[in-house]
């Protein structure tokens, strides 16, 4: 179940941080590590952080973007010391979360995601996830380096996979590429029946993307709405004719 979880850290400005976290992996049995755009990797300074885990650095998988880095995953969990955002995700403190984690591991890739040092994840990186987790801290301080939050939420999924703390999930989801060619759909469909207008286009998208993201359709669910927009499509072609 570990090999399907991986940690994912975005834009990463100090190295050190990177090789910490791979050492924070490996001391808790998780090994696949993808960086998107870190300023400076390699690094030797990322080496001496790693200590004894030098190997996952060798074999992390740099990538573009957040979406390259989640396409073949079906559960997408961000991690934010903030609780309140303009698009609100479902919410789960680190214990939570992590049997979530370890529960759809069974089934298939899961992605862990951390933001920068400085601001954490964008708004738009979150809407990208199906979850949110928070560490719980002194509300008068929550903020944790980004090295400290990646071993405490290890240990935690450690820890579920070790006691078997976990529910198990029955369901089959989609990959967030598949979700991805769903709304390029949507939206195209929403355009063409014009739902969506370009002078008054709104956050319509962003809602939905937020509301499909929250509810997370099963695949047998997303391939009936997928036949819907199609026979959307299919009768507005009738009615041109």
């Amino acid at each position: 179940m570990l090999s399907n979880i991986r940690v994912v850290l975005i834009n990463t400005f100090h190295p050190g941080n990177i090789g910490a976290a791979a050492r924070a992996m490996k001391n808790m049995g998780l090994t696949n590590l993808y960086l998107v755009e870190p300023r400076e990797f390699p690094s030797d300074e990322a080496d001496a952080r790693a200590a004894g885990a030098k190997d996952l650095l060798e074999n992390a998988t740099l990538v573009n973007s957040l979406e390259e880095a989640i396409a073949d995953c079906q559960l997408v969990i961000g991690t934010s010391a903030r609780t309140k955002r303009t698009f609100d995700l479902p919410l789960l403190n680190a214990r939570k979360g992590a049997e979530r984690i370890v529960a759809e591991s069974k089934q298939g890739k899961v992605a862990l995601v951390f933001g920068r040092e400085t601001m954490g994840l964008h708004n738009d990186e979150l809407q990208q996830c199906n979850l949110h987790i928070y560490i719980p801290a002194n509300p008068d301080y929550p903020v944790l380096n980004v090295s400290q939050a990646i071993q405490l939420l290890c240990y935690e999924v450690y820890v579920a996979a070790e006691e078997k703390t976990y529910t198990d999930i029955e369901e089959e989801y989609p990959r967030q590429k598949e979700m991805g060619l769903f709304y390029n759909h949507l939206e195209k469909v929403l355009r063409t029946t014009e739902f969506i207008i370009p002078q008054h286009e709104g956050k319509v998208l962003d809602k939905l993307r937020r509301f499909f993201n929250r509810s997370r359709p099963e695949r047998t669910e997303l391939n009936m709405l997928r036949g819907i927009l199609t026979s959307i499509e299919e009768t507005v072609e009738k009615l041109k004719k």
